[in-house]
Protein backbone atom coordinates (compact mmCIF):
# COMPACT_ATOMS: atom_id res chain seq x y z
CA UNK A 1 0.00 0.00 0.00
CA UNK A 2 1.26 3.49 -0.86
CA UNK A 3 2.63 5.17 2.24
CA UNK A 4 2.95 8.92 2.79
CA UNK A 5 5.42 9.72 5.60
CA UNK A 6 4.71 13.33 6.56
CA UNK A 7 8.00 13.96 8.39
CA UNK A 8 11.51 12.99 7.31
CA UNK A 9 14.79 14.92 7.66
CA UNK A 10 16.35 13.65 4.43
CA UNK A 11 18.65 16.58 3.64
CA UNK A 12 19.89 16.83 7.22
CA UNK A 13 21.00 13.21 7.01
CA UNK A 14 22.63 13.73 3.63
CA UNK A 15 24.60 16.84 4.59
CA UNK A 16 25.15 16.73 8.36
CA UNK A 17 25.27 12.94 8.78
CA UNK A 18 27.09 12.59 5.43
CA UNK A 19 24.86 9.74 4.26
CA UNK A 20 24.46 8.92 0.59
CA UNK A 21 20.77 8.05 0.66
CA UNK A 22 20.89 6.68 -2.87
CA UNK A 23 22.86 3.66 -1.60
CA UNK A 24 21.54 0.48 0.08
CA UNK A 25 21.06 0.73 3.84
CA UNK A 26 23.56 -2.10 4.42
CA UNK A 27 26.24 -0.09 2.64
CA UNK A 28 25.45 3.07 4.60
CA UNK A 29 25.65 1.15 7.88
CA UNK A 30 28.94 -0.55 6.93
CA UNK A 31 30.53 2.76 5.99
CA UNK A 32 29.69 4.19 9.41
CA UNK A 33 30.97 1.18 11.35
CA UNK A 34 33.18 2.33 14.22
CA UNK A 35 32.16 5.98 14.01
CA UNK A 36 31.25 7.46 17.38
CA UNK A 37 30.30 11.04 16.63
CA UNK A 38 26.54 10.33 16.72
CA UNK A 39 24.59 7.68 18.63
CA UNK A 40 22.88 6.31 15.52
CA UNK A 41 26.05 5.62 13.52
CA UNK A 42 25.75 2.30 11.73
CA UNK A 43 22.08 2.09 12.74
CA UNK A 44 20.31 4.28 10.18
CA UNK A 45 16.89 3.18 8.94
CA UNK A 46 16.17 5.47 5.97
CA UNK A 47 17.47 5.54 2.40
CA UNK A 48 15.81 5.78 -1.00
CA UNK A 49 16.00 2.04 -1.81
CA UNK A 50 14.31 1.17 1.50
CA UNK A 51 11.65 3.84 0.98
CA UNK A 52 10.84 2.37 -2.43
CA UNK A 53 10.89 -1.19 -1.06
CA UNK A 54 8.34 -0.10 1.56
CA UNK A 55 6.20 1.84 -0.96
CA UNK A 56 6.99 5.14 0.77
CA UNK A 57 6.28 7.00 -2.45
CA UNK A 58 5.49 10.32 -0.77
CA UNK A 59 7.02 12.22 2.12
CA UNK A 60 7.27 15.62 3.67
CA UNK A 61 10.99 16.43 3.70
CA UNK A 62 12.51 19.15 5.81
CA UNK A 63 14.90 22.02 5.75
CA UNK A 64 16.28 22.59 9.25
CA UNK A 65 18.82 24.99 10.77
CA UNK A 66 18.63 26.57 14.21
CA UNK A 67 19.87 30.06 15.13
CA UNK A 68 21.24 30.08 18.67
CA UNK A 69 21.74 33.34 20.54
CA UNK A 70 24.42 33.76 23.25
CA UNK A 71 23.55 31.63 26.26
CA UNK A 72 21.53 29.07 24.30
CA UNK A 73 23.27 25.71 24.91
CA UNK A 74 21.60 23.96 21.96
CA UNK A 75 23.63 23.30 18.80
CA UNK A 76 23.03 25.71 15.97
CA UNK A 77 24.24 28.67 13.92
CA UNK A 78 25.28 32.01 15.36
CA UNK A 79 23.31 34.15 12.93
CA UNK A 80 20.12 33.85 10.87
CA UNK A 81 22.20 34.35 7.72
CA UNK A 82 24.27 31.27 8.52
CA UNK A 83 21.12 29.27 9.21
CA UNK A 84 19.68 30.47 5.89
CA UNK A 85 22.81 29.35 4.06
CA UNK A 86 22.58 25.92 5.70
CA UNK A 87 19.01 25.44 4.48
CA UNK A 88 20.06 26.55 1.01
CA UNK A 89 22.69 23.82 0.96
CA UNK A 90 19.99 21.33 1.93
CA UNK A 91 17.75 22.66 -0.83
CA UNK A 92 20.59 22.27 -3.33
CA UNK A 93 20.84 18.59 -2.38
CA UNK A 94 17.11 18.08 -2.93
CA UNK A 95 17.40 19.71 -6.35
CA UNK A 96 20.30 17.47 -7.31
CA UNK A 97 18.35 14.41 -6.20
CA UNK A 98 15.54 15.61 -8.47
CA UNK A 99 17.95 15.98 -11.37
CA UNK A 100 19.23 12.44 -10.82
CA UNK A 101 15.67 11.07 -10.81
CA UNK A 102 15.38 10.03 -7.14
CA UNK A 103 12.96 12.74 -5.99
CA UNK A 104 10.11 14.84 -7.37
CA UNK A 105 9.06 18.11 -5.70
CA UNK A 106 5.32 18.39 -5.08
CA UNK A 107 4.01 21.96 -4.79
CA UNK A 108 0.39 21.81 -5.99
CA UNK A 109 -2.74 19.66 -5.95
CA UNK A 110 -2.27 18.83 -9.62
CA UNK A 111 1.31 17.62 -9.14
CA UNK A 112 0.16 15.60 -6.12
CA UNK A 113 -2.63 13.92 -8.09
CA UNK A 114 -0.25 13.13 -10.95
CA UNK A 115 2.32 11.63 -8.59
CA UNK A 116 -0.20 9.45 -6.75
CA UNK A 117 -1.53 8.18 -10.09
CA UNK A 118 2.03 7.34 -11.18
CA UNK A 119 2.69 5.31 -8.03
CA UNK A 120 -0.65 3.55 -7.81
CA UNK A 121 -1.35 2.88 -11.48
CA UNK A 122 1.93 2.99 -13.41
CA UNK A 123 5.34 2.75 -11.72
CA UNK A 124 5.57 2.09 -7.95
CA UNK A 125 9.35 2.40 -8.15
CA UNK A 126 9.46 5.84 -9.68
CA UNK A 127 10.81 9.03 -8.07
CA UNK A 128 9.74 9.65 -4.48
CA UNK A 129 7.50 12.69 -4.22
CA UNK A 130 8.37 15.18 -1.51
CA UNK A 131 6.68 18.26 -0.08
CA UNK A 132 9.17 20.78 1.29
CA UNK A 133 8.77 21.84 4.92
CA UNK A 134 10.80 24.09 7.21
CA UNK A 135 11.27 22.70 10.73
CA UNK A 136 11.97 25.73 12.88
CA UNK A 137 11.80 29.08 11.10
CA UNK A 138 15.02 30.63 12.45
CA UNK A 139 16.58 30.63 8.98
CA UNK A 140 13.94 33.07 7.67
CA UNK A 141 16.04 36.21 8.17
CA UNK A 142 12.96 38.47 8.06
CA UNK A 143 9.29 37.51 7.71
CA UNK A 144 8.97 39.53 4.48
CA UNK A 145 11.62 37.24 2.96
CA UNK A 146 9.41 34.16 3.33
CA UNK A 147 8.24 34.83 -0.23
CA UNK A 148 11.60 33.76 -1.65
CA UNK A 149 11.34 30.41 0.15
CA UNK A 150 7.82 29.93 -1.17
CA UNK A 151 9.07 30.64 -4.68
CA UNK A 152 11.70 27.93 -4.14
CA UNK A 153 8.99 25.37 -3.31
CA UNK A 154 8.50 25.69 0.45
CA UNK A 155 4.88 24.95 1.38
CA UNK A 156 4.90 24.13 5.12
CA UNK A 157 6.47 25.95 8.06
CA UNK A 158 6.88 24.87 11.68
CA UNK A 159 7.85 28.10 13.48
CA UNK A 160 9.72 26.37 16.31
CA UNK A 161 11.95 23.40 17.04
CA UNK A 162 13.58 22.80 20.43
CA UNK A 163 14.19 25.69 22.81
CA UNK A 164 13.81 29.44 22.29
CA UNK A 165 13.49 30.17 18.58
CA UNK A 166 13.48 33.43 16.69
CA UNK A 167 9.75 33.32 15.93
CA UNK A 168 8.35 31.05 18.64
CA UNK A 169 9.23 29.13 21.75
CA UNK A 170 9.66 25.45 21.05
CA UNK A 171 9.76 22.14 22.87
CA UNK A 172 10.58 22.47 26.59
CA UNK A 173 10.75 26.28 26.39
CA UNK A 174 8.38 28.74 28.05
CA UNK A 175 6.52 31.52 26.28
CA UNK A 176 4.59 32.07 23.09
CA UNK A 177 5.07 33.69 19.70
CA UNK A 178 5.75 37.35 20.23
CA UNK A 179 5.46 40.07 17.55
CA UNK A 180 7.95 38.44 15.15
CA UNK A 181 6.08 35.15 15.28
CA UNK A 182 2.76 36.79 14.58
CA UNK A 183 4.32 38.67 11.66
CA UNK A 184 5.63 35.39 10.26
CA UNK A 185 2.20 33.74 10.58
CA UNK A 186 0.57 36.68 8.83
CA UNK A 187 2.96 36.27 5.92
CA UNK A 188 2.26 32.52 5.85
CA UNK A 189 -1.45 33.33 5.70
CA UNK A 190 -0.87 35.69 2.80
CA UNK A 191 1.06 33.04 0.87
CA UNK A 192 -1.42 30.24 1.64
CA UNK A 193 1.16 28.14 3.48
CA UNK A 194 0.48 25.32 5.95
CA UNK A 195 1.29 25.79 9.63
CA UNK A 196 2.93 22.82 11.36
CA UNK A 197 2.30 23.21 15.09
CA UNK A 198 4.69 20.38 16.04
CA UNK A 199 7.32 21.51 18.56
CA UNK A 200 5.49 24.67 19.65
CA UNK A 201 5.41 25.41 23.36
CA UNK A 202 1.97 25.11 24.92
CA UNK A 203 1.49 28.88 24.99
CA UNK A 204 2.75 29.17 21.43
CA UNK A 205 0.40 26.41 20.28
CA UNK A 206 -2.71 28.17 21.55
CA UNK A 207 -1.54 31.57 20.35
CA UNK A 208 -0.80 30.21 16.88
CA UNK A 209 -4.21 28.55 16.55
CA UNK A 210 -5.91 31.79 17.55
CA UNK A 211 -3.88 34.02 15.23
CA UNK A 212 -3.32 31.86 12.12
CA UNK A 213 -6.25 31.57 9.73
CA UNK A 214 -4.93 29.02 7.23
CA UNK A 215 -4.55 25.22 7.18
CA UNK A 216 -2.95 23.63 10.24
CA UNK A 217 -1.47 20.20 10.86
CA UNK A 218 0.98 18.43 13.18
CA UNK A 219 3.51 16.43 11.20
CA UNK A 220 5.00 14.33 14.02
CA UNK A 221 3.26 14.59 17.38
CA UNK A 222 2.16 11.83 19.75
CA UNK A 223 -0.15 11.61 22.76
CA UNK A 224 0.78 13.27 26.06
CA UNK A 225 -1.79 11.09 27.80
CA UNK A 226 0.11 7.94 26.80
CA UNK A 227 3.61 9.42 27.23
CA UNK A 228 3.63 12.47 29.55
CA UNK A 229 5.95 15.16 28.22
CA UNK A 230 5.50 18.67 26.82
CA UNK A 231 6.81 17.43 23.46
CA UNK A 232 3.55 15.51 23.09
CA UNK A 233 0.02 16.89 22.67
CA UNK A 234 -2.68 16.76 25.32
CA UNK A 235 -6.15 15.54 24.43
CA UNK A 236 -7.31 19.17 24.64
CA UNK A 237 -4.74 20.14 22.00
CA UNK A 238 -5.71 17.18 19.81
CA UNK A 239 -9.38 18.22 19.99
CA UNK A 240 -8.50 21.78 19.02
CA UNK A 241 -6.58 20.47 16.01
CA UNK A 242 -9.46 18.21 15.04
CA UNK A 243 -11.76 21.23 15.05
CA UNK A 244 -9.40 22.89 12.57
CA UNK A 245 -9.47 19.87 10.25
CA UNK A 246 -5.85 18.99 10.98
CA UNK A 247 -4.04 15.79 10.13
CA UNK A 248 -1.68 14.51 12.83
CA UNK A 249 1.30 12.29 12.13
CA UNK A 250 2.45 9.72 14.70
CA UNK A 251 6.22 9.65 15.25
CA UNK A 252 8.37 6.55 15.86
CA UNK A 253 11.02 7.98 18.17
CA UNK A 254 11.00 5.51 21.07
CA UNK A 255 10.92 8.09 23.86
CA UNK A 256 7.71 9.44 22.32
CA UNK A 257 6.15 5.97 22.14
CA UNK A 258 6.60 4.63 25.68
CA UNK A 259 6.86 6.37 29.07
CA UNK A 260 10.03 6.23 31.10
CA UNK A 261 12.51 6.12 28.23
CA UNK A 262 15.93 7.44 29.34
CA UNK A 263 18.10 8.60 26.45
CA UNK A 264 21.49 6.93 26.50
CA UNK A 265 20.29 4.18 28.84
CA UNK A 266 17.07 2.76 27.43
CA UNK A 267 17.10 0.70 24.26
CA UNK A 268 14.52 -1.29 22.28
CA UNK A 269 15.48 -4.49 24.07
CA UNK A 270 15.27 -3.39 27.69
CA UNK A 271 12.03 -1.47 27.11
CA UNK A 272 10.39 -3.83 24.60
CA UNK A 273 9.22 -0.84 22.54
CA UNK A 274 7.60 -1.96 19.29
CA UNK A 275 5.31 -1.02 16.45
CA UNK A 276 2.34 -1.97 18.61
CA UNK A 277 3.03 1.22 20.56
CA UNK A 278 2.73 3.19 17.33
CA UNK A 279 -0.69 1.59 16.91
CA UNK A 280 -1.54 2.59 20.50
CA UNK A 281 -0.97 6.27 19.65
CA UNK A 282 -2.87 6.04 16.38
CA UNK A 283 -5.75 4.27 18.11
CA UNK A 284 -5.87 6.86 20.88
CA UNK A 285 -6.16 9.69 18.37
CA UNK A 286 -8.85 7.88 16.37
CA UNK A 287 -10.87 7.08 19.48
CA UNK A 288 -10.67 10.73 20.51
CA UNK A 289 -11.82 11.86 17.06
CA UNK A 290 -14.46 9.17 16.68
CA UNK A 291 -13.09 8.33 13.23
CA UNK A 292 -9.84 7.77 11.35
CA UNK A 293 -9.89 10.99 9.33
CA UNK A 294 -7.05 12.80 11.14
CA UNK A 295 -4.49 10.02 11.60
CA UNK A 296 -1.28 9.75 9.61
CA UNK A 297 2.34 8.68 9.96
CA UNK A 298 5.07 11.26 10.47
CA UNK A 299 7.79 8.86 11.46
CA UNK A 300 10.83 11.14 11.98
CA UNK A 301 12.81 7.91 11.52
CA UNK A 302 15.88 9.85 10.43
CA UNK A 303 15.51 12.62 13.00
CA UNK A 304 18.81 12.04 14.79
CA UNK A 305 18.14 8.46 15.83
CA UNK A 306 18.17 5.00 14.29
CA UNK A 307 17.68 1.40 15.39
CA UNK A 308 18.97 2.24 18.88
CA UNK A 309 15.97 4.48 19.54
CA UNK A 310 13.19 3.03 17.43
CA UNK A 311 10.73 0.14 17.57
CA UNK A 312 12.54 -3.16 18.15
CA UNK A 313 10.59 -4.84 15.35
CA UNK A 314 11.49 -2.21 12.72
CA UNK A 315 14.77 -2.68 10.83
CA UNK A 316 14.24 0.01 8.19
CA UNK A 317 11.53 2.36 6.99
CA UNK A 318 10.33 -0.43 4.67
CA UNK A 319 9.03 -2.21 7.77
CA UNK A 320 6.26 0.35 8.18
CA UNK A 321 4.13 -1.94 6.03
CA UNK A 322 3.89 -4.20 9.10
CA UNK A 323 1.52 -1.63 10.55
CA UNK A 324 -1.24 -2.57 8.10
CA UNK A 325 -2.06 -6.02 9.59
CA UNK A 326 -1.51 -4.67 13.10
CA UNK A 327 -4.09 -1.95 12.51
CA UNK A 328 -6.50 -4.51 11.02
CA UNK A 329 -6.15 -6.61 14.16
CA UNK A 330 -7.22 -3.57 16.21
CA UNK A 331 -10.41 -3.26 14.17
CA UNK A 332 -9.31 -0.79 11.49
CA UNK A 333 -10.88 -1.53 8.11
CA UNK A 334 -8.79 -1.64 4.94
CA UNK A 335 -10.21 1.79 4.10
CA UNK A 336 -9.14 3.05 7.53
CA UNK A 337 -5.62 1.72 6.99
CA UNK A 338 -5.44 3.44 3.61
CA UNK A 339 -6.46 6.71 5.25
CA UNK A 340 -3.68 6.40 7.82
CA UNK A 341 -1.09 5.30 5.26
CA UNK A 342 -1.77 8.02 2.71
CA UNK A 343 -5.39 9.06 2.24
CA UNK A 344 -5.75 11.63 5.00
CA UNK A 345 -2.54 13.48 4.21
CA UNK A 346 -3.29 13.56 0.48
CA UNK A 347 -6.82 14.82 1.11
CA UNK A 348 -5.53 17.49 3.50
CA UNK A 349 -2.96 18.83 1.04
CA UNK A 350 -5.38 18.88 -1.87
CA UNK A 351 -7.85 20.87 0.23
CA UNK A 352 -5.14 23.20 1.53
CA UNK A 353 -3.89 23.87 -1.99
CA UNK A 354 -7.37 24.31 -3.42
Amino acid sequence: MLLFDIHLDLAMNALEWNRDLTRPISEIRRREAGWGDKPDRGKGTVCFPEMIRGSVGLCVATLIARHVKPGNPLPGWHSPAQAWAQTQGQLAWYREMERQGYLRCITSARLLEDHVRLWEEEDPSGPIGYVLSLEGADSIVEPRLLQRSYDMGLRIVGPAHYGPGTYARGTHAEGGLGPAGRELLAEMDRLGMILDVTHLSDAGFWEALEFFQGPVWASHSNSRKLVPDQRQFSDEQFLALLQRGAVIGTALDAWMLVPGWVKGQSNPRNTDVGLRHVVDHLEHLCNLAGNTDAAALGTDLDGGFGQEQGPADLDTIAGLQQLAPMLRERGFSREDVAKVFHGNAIRFLKEAWG
